[in-house]
């Protein structure tokens, strides 16, 4: 059956009120809406979209789980994959039966399986209106949509543009298929977080259209100021009135669905900052039990204990799963470190990002930073009892430069979304390796190898969580574009063709890097490294150099499998030769050293000449010394000496 609403009211938007009889809206609560059945078409109704919300019997909605139950991983041993499900295959590379849909991703987990990921977060896959930015390109001769899926339309409801079967059936199938890459998913130990989007919807502001929660009570839902203006914390147009305690009730239904219902195994909360917000003077005295003095009581102001949040990580399914919060918004509020019961929620690390990003371009000052990052950033999450697994380290996400547009260019380059290249961040701590652009010498694409390779190594070996972006890692590139949001083509698209090219260089590394992780008990610990566990170093050992000009940084961790690992870091200009720790009764044998080609970058134990490729710094490790190209980083084993 195919219903919708109607509501009788006041249309006065000077008050906030938005009641109009000849809309139909669609029930917060639908599990399923039903509109176009073809992603990014125009249809001759979609003035009206959407009209109807499906509601499905229960006794029709069977599926068989096959005993799917929750991986319920450990947070420390989980690297994280960012993925667009329509983007992820919608490339005729795939070559896939299903692209671009929840299928088609079942189709294509060994890869995520051989990659060495064990956890894949969704970016948005609740229903939205991908028609919102609609409007023909004309640098690109195609149109521009809501690729990225930031504007919901209904929070219960998978997209049934990512079904195989689009509408049919009423979006039943949609809800299965979502289904089956859960169940398919856990099958191969991989667990699935979805990206939500509760800081504001797809009605945007007072010009927006009537869809849904707007008509319902736009009063209710929004954070509206006195004249009924909307407030815009969100940066597009509204925003969710979180802490309402009818809108929180909302968001915890929502959420316990997805996991009870859809077997959902955690989520990331985007501009999470909003959610802890106040949204009425009426509230503020509600939750702390009396008025309150001073600017605590506008709409909109951070709360120190907020009520959602307090919801959240108490109840008793959501507190079973990973919660991760994007600490900040776009109204400048900014809680990385800082975000409320910490003891639950992680947080996407963007300092991580930055600091991260500046040393290894080679940025001066940035050494003892740096190395904050390694060990999981203690500045921002030791403090009261928390864990090196708060931090969520990232180099690279949809928003912002690939990686291997990282290393490619220093400025963005937005023409294809037709804004004249306003748009986008310009400040991305990037280093085009000398020129930019694609079409360079074949010294500046090894220097850009090394960085890449560099930025991999980083983030596999620091403490905390590790993710990756979708396409990084055969190196794919957006040709410097730093805001992808409205495109539907080749940008946004996995590349399964550029894939196979590099599956016997860049790719290799990752997988192998991601394995050497899996490995290691020491690059997934549950409480930051002291003394015990962990040394530093400089160009000698014991002798670390925190200085402003500083660009090297090393350090030996005691591991319980693989024994005491050297792992160093020059992001300088010039080669150096660095003296290693004496071992006693031990040698060191190089792992990974990002300055040699492939596949001598990382001597695993099938290639062929790895014993020659050895021999060739006896001399070296003999006398324990080891030279380091410029850009480059190492990891080294420490290994009985039969000699001795």
């Amino acid at each position: 059956m195919l219903y919708g609403y109607k509501f009788d009211g006041n249309f006065s938007p000077e008050v906030g009120l938005y009641y109009d009889p000849s809309k139909i809206v669609l029930d917060p609560y639908a599990k399923s809406v039903i509109s176009r059945g073809e992603f990014g078409v125009l249809g001759h109704d979609d003035n009206r979209w959407p009209q109807m919300a499906c509601m499905i019997p229960t006794a029709e909605n069977k599926f068989d789980w096959e005993g799917d139950s929750p991986l319920k991983y450990p947070q420390r041993d989980l690297i994280i994959y960012e993925m667009h499900v329509r983007g992820f295959t919608q490339h005729e590379s795939s070559r896939i039966e299903f692209p671009g849909t929840y299928l088609g991703v079942v189709e294509k987990l060994d890869h995520l399986k051989e990659l060495g990921i064990n956890c894949i977060e969704l970016m948005p896959c609740h229903e939205f209106n991908e028609l919102e930015y609609y409007g023909y390109n004309s640098v690109l001769g195609d149109y521009k949509v809501n690729f990225w899926g930031y504007s919901t339309v209904n929070y219960f409801s998978p997209m049934t543009r990512y079904s195989s079967a689009g509408t049919r059936n009423c979006g039943l199938d949609a809800i299965n298929e979502f289904k089956l890459l859960v169940r398919e998913a856990h099958k191969r130990g991989i667990e699935v977080f979805m990206d939500v989007v509760f800081n504001h919807t797809a009605e945007g502001n007072e010009k927006g259209p009537i869809l849904s929660f707007r008509g319902v009570d736009n009063s209710i839902y929004y954070m509206l100021a006195p004249k009924g203006e909307f407030y815009n914390y969100s940066g597009c147009g509204n925003t969710l009135n979180c802490n309402h305690p009818i809108v929180r009730q909302f968001i915890l239904d929502c959420l316990r669905y997805w996991v009870t219902e859809m077997h959902v195994d955690g989520f990331r909360f985007d501009l999470a900052s909003i959610m802890t917000r106040s949204s009425s003077l009426w509230d503020a005295v509600n939750v702390f039990g009396s008025p309150i003095e001073g600017d605590l009581l506008t709409t909109g102001t951070p709360l120190s204990s907020p009520p959602l949040i307090d919801m959240m990580s108490n109840d008793p399914i959501l507190r079973d799963v990973k919660l991760i919060a994007e600490a900040w918004d776009a109204g400048g509020l900014y809680q990385v470190g800082m975000f409320p019961h910490w003891c639950i929620w992680s947080e996407w690390n963007g300092k991580y990002r930055d600091v991260v990003r500046q040393f290894i371009k080679g940025t001066d000052g940035f050494s003892g930073a740096f190395a904050e990052c390694l060990c999981g950033s203690p500045g921002l999450y030791q403090e009261g009892g928390r864990k090196p697994w708060n931090s969520i380290n990232f180099v690279c996400a949809h928003d912002g430069f690939t990686l291997a547009d990282l290393v490619t260019y220093n400025e963005k380059h937005n023409l294809a979304n037709g804004e004249d290249n306003n748009d986008g961040e310009n400040h991305n701590n990037s280093w085009n390796c000398g020129q930019e652009g694609e079409f360079v010498s074949i010294s500046v694409k090894k220097l850009r190898k090394r960085q890449m390779k560099n930025f991999f190594l980083c983030l596999m070996v620091s403490q905390g969580v590790p993710m990756i972006y979708m396409g990084d890692e055969y190196g794919h590139t957006k040709g410097g574009n730093n805001n992808t949001y409205c495109h539907d083509n080749y940008i946004n698209y996995f590349h399964w063709d550029k894939k196979e090219e590099s599956s016997s260089d860049f790719f290799r590394f990752c997988c192998l890097m991601t394995k050497f992780r899996h490995e290691c008990e020491s690059l997934g610990l549950n409480d930051f490294p002291t003394a015990k566990r962990l040394q530093w170093h400089g160009h000698d050992p014991g002798t670390p150099d925190w200085s402003e000009t500083s660009r090297f940084v090393a350090l030996t961790l005691i591991d319980s499998v693989k024994g005491e690992i050297y792992i160093a870091f020059n992001a300088s200009h010039l080669a150096v030769t660095i003296t290693l720790p004496e071992r006693p009764g031990y040698r060191w044998e190089p792992l990974v050293d990002t300055g040699k080609p492939a596949p001598f970058d990382f001597l695993s134990s099938d290639i062929p000449e790895r014993d020659l490729a050895i021999k060739q710094y006896s001399h070296f490790l003999e006398a324990n010394l080891y030279p380091m190209l410029s850009c480059t980083s190492i990891i080294l084993l420490l290994c009985p000496d039969d000699n001795a």
